[in-house]
Parts: C-alpha cells; structure tokens; sequence
C-alpha cells in the first residue's frame, strides 16, 4: 500500500515516538474540550515555536471526534491545487484518508505534489493522529490563494461533502494551516495581525483579505483560511473566535524579527 512518507520528522518536530507523544501531552495538557469547532486555524512553525498554539486550536474540537479532517495547507513550493487520497504515516502510526470524500471532491489528485517535502500540512498529522486516533484525513494543498480560488476550491469541497456525507456537523471538520506575520518587529506583527483576524469574527473573508492586502501582511496560508471559513459557513458555522495569539518571539525572546501564530475556532 503506497503511503504519504513523514519528511519533517527530526526538522519540524521529533522522529522518535516517545519523544513526539509527550511533548503533544504538554502542548495538551488540562485542555478540555473547548467551543467544539467546525474549523479552526493552526500553525505549522516547528513545534518548538508554535506548537503549543497549535495545542490550543486542536483542543477546541471534540476529542472524541472519528470522523474526517479536512487539512488545509498553502504550497509553499507553487504546486497547483490538488488532494491526496493516500494514507500519511507520523512517527506515531498511520492516518487514513477519506477516499471516498476525495474521489467526490472536484479536486484534482496529485500525490507526487503531496510527497514533496511540505510543512504546512505534514505538522498537522501528528496533531490529529494523537488527539484524534480514530478520524481520517483528507489532504488539501492549496496553490493559488486569491479569494476567488479560495471561494472556488471551497464549493468544490462542499459539494463533495454534501454528496456523500450523512451528517457534516457530526462527521468534519476542517483545519487551516496558516502562519501570520513573517520577520517583522513583534509589536507591529501583533497589531497587524490582530486587526487582520478581527475580520474573522463575523467569517468576512472578503474583509480579511482587504485587511491583508492594506497593510501587506505576510501570512502564508490566507487562502486557507478564507476556504475553510467558506466550508464552515456551508456547514451552519456562524462566528470565529480567537483562542490564542503569540510570536516566535515570546519563545526565542527576541522580538525584532518574529512570526505570527494564530490559534482561531470556527463555530
């Protein structure tokens, strides 16, 4: 059986199995379950930087979910849109994919793009393959990010979902895998990102993007996010709520080049 091979582990965060599964305890630690999101945003830094917000947004989905994580993730390599319908492996065991959701997706399949080494969806796995052992995944990589795409790539999804998916409320959610602000001083990273996301508490993506384009923030998976606002929009969600905000300075303690991380629940 062919499977989606880790390429991040021992980069991005550990190989060694004990050694992922209790730092992904600390990251959970006293996290109950928090607003049952429909959608979140998580980063995909090293875990080191932004993992324990990462932790946050995961923690607002039901952990006893089984069902099907959409995992949304921007190319950073210009690959074109495309899904992958093979299993992935992490350091902690295999998670499957929904084959039967991606074949009625309107989504070209593209494995080779999905092999190549890629962040942005890979640091989300172990994530759901901790905290969610019984769910299945379907892989998302997103190309070009303008709002059209987003809005299209997001209708495509829905009518997959809506066509064989029983209950979506019960059944999927979807993650997107976004950092903000990239190598600018931590209070300006802070107070653009905050306005940007703002725009997320009522799910105006056409907003987000004004916002994003008016101040030229450098976040990398902006695409992302607008497709899974419009996703959950499709499947009754109505508000965002941000959980938690922080730079990579508030690890390394150097604040004059930081990346913003966001962890945000769709609901």
């Amino acid at each position: 059986m062919k499977v989606r091979t880790s390429t991040m582990a021992g980069m991005f965060y550990p190989r060694e199995p004990s050694h992922l599964e209790q730092l992904l305890e600390k990251f959970f630690a006293g996290r109950a379950a928090g607003l049952n999101a429909t959608g979140i945003i998580s980063p995909h830094a090293g875990y080191p930087y932004s993992g324990a917000v990462a932790g946050r947004a995961f923690a607002q989905i039901d952990p006893l979910f089984e069902g099907t994580f959409l995992v949304i993730g921007p190319s950073h390599r210009g690959f074109t849109t495309s899904i992958s319908l093979v299993p992935w492996e992490t350091p902690i065991g295999i998670l499957d994919s929904d084959t039967v959701l991606g074949e009625a997706c309107d989504v070209m399949v593209d494995e080779l793009s999905h092999q190549a080494p890629e962040n942005s969806l890979e640091v989300q796995m172990p994530f759901i393959k901790y905290r969610f052992p019984r769910a299945r995944i379907l892989p998302v990589l997103m190309g070009r990010q303008d709002i059209e795409s987003a809005k299209d790539l997001a209708e495509r999804i829905l009518a997959g979902i809506r066509s064989v998916v029983a209950n979506p409320h019960r059944d999927i959610r979807v993650i997107a895998s976004s950092d903000f602000s990239h190598y600018i001083p931590a209070a300006i990273a802070r107070q653009n990102d905050l306005y940007v996301i703002e725009a997320l508490s009522n799910l105006d993506i056409e907003e987000f993007y004004r916002r994003i384009e008016g101040l030229s923030v450098s976040a990398c998976g902006f695409g992302p996010v607008a497709a899974m606002c419009r996703i959950c929009i499709g499947l009754g969600a109505k508000t965002g709520h941000l959980v938690q905000y922080a730079t990579s300075g508030d690890v390394t303690g150097d604040t004059s080049e930081v990346v913003g991380y966001a962890a945000l629940a769709v609901v």
